[in-house]
């Protein structure tokens, strides 16, 4: 199945598509897409991380599973396990549910894969935690939650992907690392303008390839050369068109309602009381202990890595917090986000217009009052935003060392949701080099504040899923984890506030979720 989505509004929620269906044969697999060896250093943390992440597979059936074969959520169920010794649930316990999945012939699965998630929440407390899921690979997996309020917690697990389709999307990045087409447009006074198409990794055919690669990064992009205009009359850059091949019978593994992104019911109660332990009303444990990051009260997010998180309600408490600091994001849109936060909380603060993109950027805001700086800059390709003038094609890594940093110099990065389609090697290396860039610029202003946002979940369609599936940004998640788990960084939860939360998966995440993520990142910045 050959499905081609012409994009014409490239801007990830607002994308507009003419959809055609093709039956057509899958390309011959070539193994096109390689890259440079890395240093020994590098290539062992890379082997390590791909290890760590690596998907359980099960063993090959003796003929392919059907349809009917895989899981079910209708057909599955969880239930809460009894606490052990005693009835009672108080704060400070852990919370088991036991997730039993089987087919759609209601047949019990014997093995794992799956891809699940999983929160406890109360709607009544405005509270809400991420689960952490176990695969015990015999088609049963286990949802931990810490108890970190007392009063009413409500089990809630939805099944994301069967593991039928994991391996579609582990196959599609193999296969087809190539399936988003960007276009580059060449121009010259003297002759007629041309487009080519460009990638991360180009096919290889008779027509000649310019090669972009960063100097200084070593970041891989490439084009097809145009007919008649050289390399360096690229001007400009554009997503072109999406096309992947599903074969027969597997665009039945993403069916919204069916077995993408649905809940499972629980088989008796979903729901436990947990009593006060001690005097205490809520949970004031550790991260190492709960395995969690945080949890939402009264609709707050509170940290539990020691962070304390203040409000920052208004226009003064916000400008109060940024009064003699410079403020540089980098990232995709997720980070645009809270840069268009801050704009609109601000009413005293001007933007300027740089004549860039509402999308791409760059964009800035000051105070003189306030003696503040705030600017945003999306990070270098691939990136599917809407026309962008090569002399904006900026990396991260760049960016920073181009920074004197210091104790008022604040630097947000956010880096993931573009990535998805390629092979996650590709991710690797590029926080590799924006580590190297931040330890650069840690060595020469250790006093510099950094911090990072992590992936977040989002809504599924059949595209979204097949560019940037949830499963996809779980392992981007884990990867930037590990990447920057020895640096002197501060990490903005968005897959747990995200998760936690009651409000639906998106990719950006709606105010309340937002104004939590925000007042996270001020809380490092004014403790």
């Amino acid at each position: 199945m050959l499905i081609l989505f012409n994009r014409n509004l490239l801007e990830h929620k607002d994308n507009f598509f003419s959809i055609q269906r093709v039956i057509t044969d899958p390309p011959t697999l070539q193994d096109f897409c390689t890259f440079k060896p890395l240093s020994p250093a590098d290539a062992l943390e890379e082997q390590r991380i791909l290890d760590s992440i690596a998907w359980p597979e099960a063993p090959l059936p003796a003929a392919p599973p059907s349809f009917e074969q895989t899981s079910d959520p209708a057909h599955s169920t969880f239930s809460i396990l009894p606490r052990r010794g005693r009835g009672e649930w108080h704060v400070g316990d852990h919370l088991e549910a036991l997730i039993k999945l089987h087919d759609f012939r209601g047949q019990a699965k014997k093995t794992g894969g799956d891809f699940l998630v999983a929160r406890l929440h109360s709607k009544s407390l405005g509270a809400g935690v991420a689960g952490r899921v176990v695969d015990h690979l015999n088609g049963s997996y286990s949802a931990v939650f810490p108890l970190l309020w007392e009063g009413d917690a409500q089990v809630e697990v939805i099944f994301v992907h069967p593991r039928e389709a994991v391996t579609v999307l582990q196959r599609l990045n193999k296969e087809q690392p190539d399936r988003i087409l960007f276009k580059a447009f060449f121009q010259s006074p003297w002759l007629r303008p041309e487009s080519t198409f460009c990638n991360v990794c180009l096919r290889p055919t008779s027509q000649l390839q310019c090669n972009f690669t960063d100097l200084h990064t070593g970041e891989p992009w490439f084009c097809y050369k145009p007919q008649n205009l050289s390399c360096d009359t690229r001007t400009s850059s554009i997503p072109g068109i999406y096309v992947h091949y599903l074969r027969a019978e597997e665009e039945k593994l993403f069916l919204g309602e069916v077995n993408m992104k649905v809940y499972i019911n629980a088989s008796g109660s979903d729901s436990v009381t947990v009593l006060r332990r001690k005097g205490k009303t809520r949970f004031t444990g550790n991260r190492e202990k709960s395995e969690v990051s945080g949890y939402y009260y009264q609709s707050l997010w509170r940290a539990l890595d020691g962070t304390v998180v203040r409000q920052f309600n208004d226009s003064s408490t916000i400008s109060q917090c940024l009064k003699g600091k410079m403020v540089h994001m980098y990232g995709d849109s997720t980070i645009r986000q809270w840069f268009e936060y801050l704009d609109a909380s601000l009413p005293d603060a001007k933007q300027f217009d740089l004549g860039s993109s509402k999308q791409a950027g760059p964009l800035m805001m000051s105070d003189s009052a306030n003696n503040f700086l705030v600017t945003f800059r999306c990070h270098g390709p691939p990136l599917r935003f809407g026309t962008f003038p090569i002399s904006q094609m900026r990396y991260i890594a760049n960016e920073l060392d181009l920074l004197s940093g210091g104790p008022n110099t604040v630097v947000v990065i956010g880096i993931w949701s573009h990535f998805s389609t390629f092979p996650i090697e590709l991710y690797i290396r590029r926080l590799q080099n924006i580590r190297r860039a931040v330890l650069r610029l840690l060595d020469r202003a250790p006093e510099t504040l950094v911090v990072i946002r992590t992936g977040n979940l989002k809504a599924l369609t059949l595209y979204e899923t097949m560019t940037n599936s949830d499963w996809f940004s779980s392992q981007r998640d884990k990867v930037l984890r590990a990447i920057f788990k020895e640096v002197d960084v501060q990490l903005v939860d968005a897959w747990e506030m995200v998760l936690a939360h009651h409000l639906p998966h998106n990719l950006h995440p709606q105010p309340p979720i937002i104004e939590n993520m925000v007042n996270v990142l001020f809380s490092f910045m004014c403790p």
